[in-house]
């Protein structure tokens, strides 16, 4: 059995972490299970050759939480939730042994060891970031906004939406904490939230959350430098509305032909082939959502489903990809209050 873990904001209405059933045929999600002991679990992290579920507390007290995963969905805790030493951690991901957090409100990084059993441990190490962006109202100081790993696991990039740059963070062997390598500077203003690395792990897609933009760049892992190759639209139209877009994430096809883009505001996901490259994405299809601000995007392992979570509307949407052009048809979907993130077992 295959289950889908999904995230949602507690603080508005949402029921913490929900286990649902995969169904193999159709890719349908039923809730069969849930916890409610972590406030705002808004990105989640899974271990699956250990069998842990990671989840972060997106409060001012930051903090993470651990549980060992059952045959049946159930989660089991794995202790208390360890405080991360930063504010509004929305975001969070495994490097090696170590764990690693995006804090957005104090625009911070931390990595917390874990333990033998899984969990994690504090003292967290912590990496404090310094700048500011055009925007006086998104960009007064640094948010990091996502941690990535390099898929040779020898680097971590920081995506910090308020100071328009991506650092290139190098992990302390002894000390398991992070130390600015590199950093990259994207556009003014533009405020960069989510990157992917492409299959071959030489082009990084990085996503714009202030302007509607998606920046192509070169990744160097011997160096453990980004280099920004293109800018591409991610919506040459806008809302239908005229009001602006926010874009939030990017999502690479498992198989490196497609890529997919998120926006809110026109509730819409972008499909972009890649059949010129990863370095050229261009847009073939646009999508309804689902739903009403798609936060998250997921596909299961074979690529050929790719599941949406719409934050507003309280809704994971699944669809079918359509195997030659990376296009999507809906299926059904799921009611999830305040959903914020989904991973796949």
């Amino acid at each position: 059995m295959h289950w889908a873990y999904i995230g949602s904001f507690t603080s508005g209405g949402g029921r913490g972490i929900t286990v649902a059933a995969v169904d193999p045929a159709t890719g349908a999600l039923t809730p069969r299970h849930g916890v409610d002991t972590v406030a705002n679990p808004s990105s989640l992290a899974l271990d699956r050759a250990a069998g842990v579920l990671y989840a972060v507390s997106d409060t001012e007290a930051g903090a993470v939480a651990a549980f060992r995963t059952g045959p049946d969905g159930g989660l089991t805790p794995l202790g208390p939730a360890v405080a991360v030493a930063g504010d509004g951690p929305n975001h969070l991901a495994l490097a090696g042994r170590r764990l690693l957090t995006a804090n957005y409100g104090s625009g911070s990084v931390s990595s917390l060891a874990t333990g033998p059993d899984g969990g994690p441990s504090g003292p967290p190490s912590v990496l404090e970031f310094h700048g500011s962006g055009p925007d006086p109202e998104r960009q007064r100081g640094p948010h990091a906004h996502q941690v990535l790993p390099d898929p040779g696991g020898r680097w971590v990039l920081s995506v910090d939406l308020g100071t328009d740059a991506v650092r290139v963070c190098a992990v302390d062997q002894e000390t398991g904490g992070l130390r600015v390598h590199s950093e990259t500077v994207l556009r003014a203003g533009s405020g960069p939230r989510h990157a992917a690395f492409h299959p071959d792990g030489e082009v990084v897609h990085v996503l714009h959350e202030l302007e509607p933009l998606m920046t192509v760049c070169r990744w160097d892992a011997v160096a453990g430098r980004l280099e920004p190759l293109a800018e591409v639209a991610v919506d040459p139209e806008g809302a239908p509305d005229g009001g602006r877009v926010f874009p939030s994430v990017v999502h690479e096809s498992p198989d490196g032909r497609f890529l997919w883009a998120a926006e809110r505001g026109s509730n819409r996901i972008l499909t972009y082939s890649l059949a010129g490259g990863a370095e050229k994405p261009l847009l073939t299809a646009v999508t309804d959502c689902g739903g009403v601000w798609p936060r998250d995007l997921v596909t299961d392992a074979s690529g050929r489903r790719l599941y949406v979570v719409n934050e507003w509307s309280g809704d994971v949407t699944r669809f079918a990809v359509d195997e030659e052009s990376g296009r999507l048809e809906r299926g059904g979907a799921v009611e999830v209050p305040a959903a914020a993130c989904l991973v796949l077992s």
